[in-house]
């Protein structure tokens, strides 16, 4: 670690596959516990409109790999980072976090791009678009419809970073993108940038990522979204006053850019009227305010910031969180038995002690000195530092500051209130949070506060004894949750597993004829084309194997006998297939009909070829529905269709989906559905 800014070394960016030093002295970046100088930043007489274009260029290398190819890359990547991970923490404790903190945005980040990888392997197809939705039939003969399909979009997605989470908030951003085939410029704070310069650093010296699918610039951004068009994503995450500016852009604006902002957040916790000082969701509640001010000094998005109970059990729950806060060592977060590292900078810190008298004109201190913070360790002079600060407010509905100033720092404000309406008025007055959670055994209160919280919420969190042990918390976003929240929030939205994904890819409605759909999406749809050999479809291989391949098989008649025979064999006596006057009450039945799952049984042993073959397992019925009775006497035949065919990229085997209709003598359809199999790739397995 440097120690002047004569001796620091500039961070670089890497753009148009190369790494450039900006042309400026630099900006001096510092240790945050110790004011040491740690690096220079300066971006100034890069080429931003280069490197764009850069981008957009090298971006068809990515759209030509498939949604498994790109997952098995990011699968990679994590595996390589993760064996890296000790790399990382020394630059980490740099920026205040402790060994804990760090563990958060550092595995934590890396976590979150392994999690991306297994779903995208798992609930996405070994394809290159998306089928979004059903067919849509658009004419009565079946010679005209439509499907919905995703593609990536052919620019570049911008991710302007937080400084509190340097790798967690790229990677987070990173892994949908580089799933979904687009590739990403990552521009991080300044103020935490000389650690995600380094996790960077990593990333392209290990050659997994194809060339201009990630760039990195180092300082300001100057013109660069001057140059965005209708093809690029431009994400934001910071405060509210720099995200309209910058969705306010003229470019943005002119183009119809598409723009996600996380931003100011006004979080809050509930603890519910029954949770009184003697329950285990009072010590819950108690735990879940002290680590959400505590952990990165309370500079995440997510923290706790409005802390509000019953106004009878504020007395109690002020004296708690005294006596724990009280406890909390502050110093530098590279020392073992610290709890709470520094703020990321001096100017930092002196936001935050400005929002905290902006708050005392509506609250008052009850537990923490800002101007005067007690160390166990670092310089309370160079270091940012500032213990808990915990404020009370007694009449919060008529105190509009506790609802408006977000100190982004180790503060939170009690607030009481008088009745569950008043909890979820409160609550409102956020004007749009990332996150609330209510802490209650009380099933009533918490449906209430979760119907009153979710429209002004990305996610709402029930806290209580019986999820204790394996809630994550208040303030953890999850890869499989939507991270985001409406109104002062940013009105964005990341994470959500696969919902993600789609925010880099453009739905679009293909129409013709469904044959030619079929062509294009690689799915055989109601209308299209059918091919009838000799061979029966479940002998052929994957690599055999086609959209539209299709049995008609030969016919059976269902007898009486079959029907007690099942209701016998199974145990379903249900009085409609087992008692002729019940059945004839029932306005869907005109006598006894067969069972539903035996009809799907039957048309099973119609269609199914019993000998050893490249068909390995049945692993799935989807969207089975019956659609018309089956009396003793009618005649089933199936009709079996080869619907898609998905091969897994690091296995022998994929997945084949069949269309199956079940038609009588008639030619009504009694029963459709989707059988899933696991089919060989090749017929020697």
């Amino acid at each position: 670690m440097e120690l002047s800014s004569g001796q620091a070394r500039k961070l670089q960016s890497y753009i148009g596959g190369s790494w450039l030093e900006g042309a400026g002295e630099g900006v001096a970046l510092h240790d945050a516990s110790t004011g040491e100088v740690v690096a220079l930043v300066d971006s100034t007489g890069l080429d931003f409109r280069a490197v764009l274009d850069y981008g957009r260029r090298h971006g068809e290398t990515l759209r030509r790999m498939s949604f498994h190819e790109r997952a098995l890359m990011l699968k990679s990547l994590g595996q390589m980072l993760m064996e890296r991970k000790e790399e990382f923490y020394p630059l980490s404790f740099a920026t205040g976090a402790t060994r804990n903190d760090g563990w958060i945005d550092i595995e934590g980040g890396i976590g979150t791009l392994l999690s991306y990888a297994s779903r995208g392997r798992r609930e996405l197809p070994n394809t290159h678009l998306l089928l979004d939705g059903d067919p849509e039939p658009l004419s009565r003969d079946s010679s005209f419809s439509a499907q919905h399909v995703l593609t990536p979009l052919t620019g570049v997605a911008i991710h302007i970073n937080a400084f509190n989470f340097p790798c967690w908030g790229m990677l987070e951003k990173l892994a949908p993108t580089l799933l979904a085939g687009m590739p990403a410029i990552v521009k991080p704070a300044s103020q935490t940038a000389f650690l995600t310069e380094l996790m960077v650093r990593r990333i392209i010296e290990s050659g997994l990522l194809p060339e201009g699918a990630l760039q990195l610039i180092c300082g300001s951004v100057g013109d660069l979204l001057d140059h965005v068009d209708g093809q690029d994503v431009v994400t934001f995450t910071g405060s509210a006053a720099t995200g309209q500016t910058l969705r306010r852009h003229p470019a943005i604006l002119a183009n119809s850019v598409r723009f996600s902002m996380e931003a100011d957040s006004l979080n809050a916790a509930v603890l519910g009227p029954d949770a009184g000082p003697d329950s285990e969701e009072f010590d819950l509640f108690i735990r879940e305010v002290v680590r959400e001010m505590t952990v990165k000094a309370g500079q995440k998005c997510t923290a706790i910031r409005r802390v509000m109970a019953p106004r009878a059990q504020c007395p109690a729950l002020i004296d708690e969180l005294r006596e724990r806060l009280g406890k909390t060592t502050l110093g530098n977060p590279a020392d073992e038995g610290v709890r709470m590292g520094p703020l990321a900078s001096l100017a930092q810190r002196e936001e935050v002690r400005e929002r905290i008298r902006d708050l005392s004109r509506a609250a008052e201190v009850v537990f923490g000195d800002p101007d005067n913070p007690r160390l166990v360790s670092g310089n309370p002079q160079a270091g940012a530092f500032l213990n808990p600060v915990l404020l009370y407010c007694d009449a919060p509905l008529a105190a509009d500051v506790v609802h408006d100033v977000e100190a982004f720092g180790p503060v939170a404000t009690v607030m009481p209130y008088d009745s569950a309406a008043e909890a979820v008025d409160l609550a409102r007055r956020g004007k749009g949070s990332l996150v609330a959670s209510v802490f209650t055994n009380d099933a009533s209160f918490a449906r209430d506060m979760a119907l009153g919280l979710a429209p002004f919420h990305g996610r709402v969190m029930i806290g209580n004894r019986l999820s204790a042990k394996s809630s994550t918390g208040h303030g953890s976003p999850l890869p499989a949750l939507v991270h985001g929240g409406p109104g002062r929030a940013g009105g964005g939205e990341e994470l959500g597993g696969m919902r993600s994904v789609k925010h880099y890819m453009q739905r679009t409605a293909i129409q013709g004829a469904p044959s030619l759909i079929s062509a294009i999406t690689g799915r055989w749809q109601e209308g299209a084309a059918a091919a009838h050999g000799e061979e029966h479809p479940f002998r052929k291989s994957l690599a055999e194997l086609r959209p539209g391949d299709q049995l008609i098989t030969a016919a059976r008649q269902i007898t009486l006998e079959d029907i007690e025979h099942f209701a016998a064999f199974t145990g379903d006596t249900f009085y409609a297939h087992m008692d002729e006057d019940a059945a004839k009450a029932n306005p869907f039945f005109e006598g006894r009909v067969a069972h539903g799952y035996m009809v799907a049984s039957f048309a099973a042993g119609l269609f199914v070829d019993p000998a050893p073959g490249p068909v390995l397992a049945n692993y799935g019925l989807d969207n089975l529905r019956f659609l018309t009775p089956v009396y003793p006497g009618d005649t089933l035949q199936v009709r079996l269709t080869c619907k898609d065919v998905n091969p897994r990229a690091t296995t022998d085997y994929g997945e084949v989906r069949w269309d199956c209709q079940v038609t009588n003598q008639n030619g009504a359809v009694v029963a459709s559905y989707d059988v899933l199999t696991m089919v060989a790739r090749t017929r020697s397995q």
